[in-house]
């Protein structure tokens, strides 16, 4: 049972982070935190417009600001962006404040999720299956290195692989007030996937 007062999502984009996580925060009780969010919140400017502004160099320093902010609160469940982990401080940080699990996924499920996403500044060219080839290998160790357990979402819609994950967490991750995961962490929908009665 591995102690950390947050629990975080990292990998590649397409993998989940976001729809995953705001499943998974709500079956835990966990406040959701988006990194990418949370910096254009602080910005004023979308990440695109950071991006072309800044360029990646002046994104990545606002990133690892915002996530050095939601890292020192706790009960939270943040999603980060796929390159958080590119930098060395936010990889300590990740270890030191949080539970984290690698989302996996493959580049054929990237392709598909991603199909109709004109948002991401690094995949606004023509190539974008080479592109997503080559981040899987340049970024795979990096999310390895700190990660406190892989789960694969290919094939998985959103609500099901956040009630395996929830499963899963009661068994591997106590929250750093050291209270359990709560155990009505199962797989019985929250309120906001069931249908009206």
């Amino acid at each position: 049972m591995t102690h950390a007062p947050n629990l975080v999502l990292v990998g590649p984009m397409g993998a989940g982070k976001s729809s995953i996580g705001k499943r998974l925060a709500e079956r835990l009780g966990l406040r959701f935190a988006d990194a990418d969010r949370d910096v254009e919140l602080r910005t004023g400017a979308s990440v695109g417009t950071i991006f072309d502004c800044e360029g990646e160099a002046g994104f990545r320093a606002r990133e690892s600001a915002a996530l050095a902010a939601l890292l020192a609160g706790s009960g939270q469940l943040i999603a980060t962006g796929g390159g958080a982990v590119l930098d060395p401080g936010n990889r300590r940080r990740l270890r030191e404040r949080g539970f984290v699990v690698w989302l996996q996924v493959g580049v054929e499920a990237q392709l598909e999720r991603l199909a109709r996403d004109r948002t991401r500044p690094l995949l606004q060219r023509a190539d974008r299956e080479e592109v997503l080839r080559q981040l899987a290998v340049e970024r795979a160790p990096l999310y390895a290195g700190v990660a406190d357990l892989a789960f694969d979402t290919d094939g998985l819609a959103a609500t099901d692989a956040a009630c395996a994950l929830a499963t899963l967490l009661r068994e591997r991750w106590q929250r750093g007030d050291a209270s359990p995961v709560d155990a009505a962490a199962t797989c019985e929908p929250p309120a906001s996937d069931r249908g009206s009665a």
